[in-house]
């Protein structure tokens, strides 16, 4: 087994985290931004101001950088390629999105819609942006 290329794991991953906070912004902005303003002021929440919104971009990041360090951990297993890519995103949408959006749907925090469609978007958005930052990785 050969040893993880940081550099190429860190260069992935800001790929990925640059995709996912895409994403996230094409999400809740045009998509379903009015419907997250009216959620939030319904529950006389503030929407988030610019350090949150700095908050969530560092953790894309972070997410991405996370997301392709596990497609490098796991790709000696199962091979280099997309189908690698797309279990370590899937796994890194797990516990990233589907856990604590079904607690979020558990706890009625915001509707159900918006949670689902968010919690789908992300399985699509975290798998896309794992094999692309996975096709910027190689080992040597």
């Amino acid at each position: 087994m050969g040893k993880i290329n940081w550099a190429r794991v860190f260069t992935g991953g800001l790929l990925a985290g640059l995709i996912i906070d895409i994403g996230e912004f094409i999400l809740n902005e045009p998509i379903l931004g009015a419907q997250y303003q009216a959620a939030m002021e319904a529950r006389n929440m503030e929407p988030p101001g610019t350090s949150a919104i700095m908050v969530f971009v560092l953790m894309g990041i972070a997410l991405g950088i996370l997301a392709v360090w596990l497609y490098a951990a796991i790709r000696p297993r199962m091979g280099p390629g997309p189908k690698t890519a797309a279990c370590a995103g899937s796994v890194v949408w797990a516990l990233s999105y589907l856990y604590p959006n079904v607690g979020f749907l558990a706890m009625d925090f915001f509707p159900s819609k918006l949670i689902l469609i968010a919690t789908l978007w992300g399985l699509v958005e975290i798998t896309l942006a794992t094999v692309a930052g996975a096709w910027l990785y190689k080992e040597t």
